[in-house]
């Protein structure tokens, strides 16, 4: 069992396109959707829901008003400005029971929030595992752990060659959590003036994590310059450009259709993309 994880420094470089894209040119593998954040994967893969599961994320105080006695200690001691005239605000609580250990009433309670869901569904591509976290909700990176360990659980049971994970944006705690353990890191990129600067934050990270990395250079040809600078970068990191990806807009009619691109009718995008896919499963 192999697993790849797509990734990108910023949103929008086209991680989900390729991603459904990949699972329609090798269906019957696991496909997972770590974005928990901005989960999007299910518009193209149109999947037929199989297990719903809940998400509890951090607790949350709460505080009896019978028994609280307004000796204003909670207020004092909360780092988090979370309460306010003796009721807590729970987008701002961070769960951290303070506020219980030094209520002399003991008027203060943690009781856990739903922080979202998590899903198991069928596709035609194969089973996917994706989540949806509740607005104003932390502890993504704890989803994405679920969210991972389910897809392992079912590529083991199931009998799947790879895991196919569409990864968050950036470099934050939800992709340290998608990409740790991974067996390959696609890294989606823009000819863009800050495209250096993001795809040195990524690899840093892979690195860190021991995570080998191959670069995509999508929409290469809207500036040719900035390409030649990214391949430059790569050259120079030991990294392999794996893919370069031509603008066309038959990709936003694709998504519009809410299909893959490979999918949607022959072209240079959809031979490139399938270039791509060889080149990554031959890594």
């Amino acid at each position: 069992m192999r697993e790849i994880v797509v990734l990108s420094g910023k949103g929008g470089t086209g991680k989900t396109v390729l991603l459904a894209s990949f699972a329609a040119l090798s269906p019957g593998n696991v496909l997972c959707d770590c974005d928990v954040d901005a989960a999007n994967l299910h518009l193209l893969l149109r999947p037929t829901l199989r297990e719903p599961h809940e998400f509890w994320a951090r607790p949350v105080a709460v505080i009896d008003q019978d028994a609280c006695s307004r000796c204003s200690l909670c207020l004092d001691v909360c780092r988090f400005d979370a309460i306010h005239e003796f009721e807590v605000h729970s987008l701002s609580c961070e769960g951290c029971g303070f506020c219980l250990q030094v209520c002399p009433a003991g008027a203060v309670t943690l009781r856990d929030t739903l922080g979202g869901h998590w899903y198991v569904s069928d596709t035609r591509y194969g089973p996917l595992v994706h989540a949806c976290l509740n607005p104003g909700q932390e502890n993504s990176g704890k989803l994405v752990a679920v969210v991972r360990q389910k897809a392992r659980a079912v590529a083991k049971e199931e009998g799947r060659r790879y895991i196919l994970s569409d990864g968050p944006p950036g470099i934050g705690c939800p992709v340290i959590s998608s990409l740790s353990g991974a067996s390959l890191a696609l890294i989606v990129t823009e000819p863009s003036l800050s495209a250096i600067h993001d795809l040195e934050r990524v690899l840093a990270v892979c690195r860190h994590f021991d995570v080998a990395a191959s670069v995509c250079i999508n929409k290469y040809d809207l500036d040719e310059e900035n390409s030649r600078r990214i391949e430059h970068y790569c050259c120079c990191a030991a990294v392999e450009v794996a893919g370069r990806i031509p603008f066309d807009t038959r990709v936003s009619q694709a998504i519009a259709e809410g299909m893959p691109v490979v999918e949607f009718g022959d072209g240079l995008v959809s031979r490139r993309i399938e270039e791509l896919w060889k080149a990554v499963a031959a890594r």
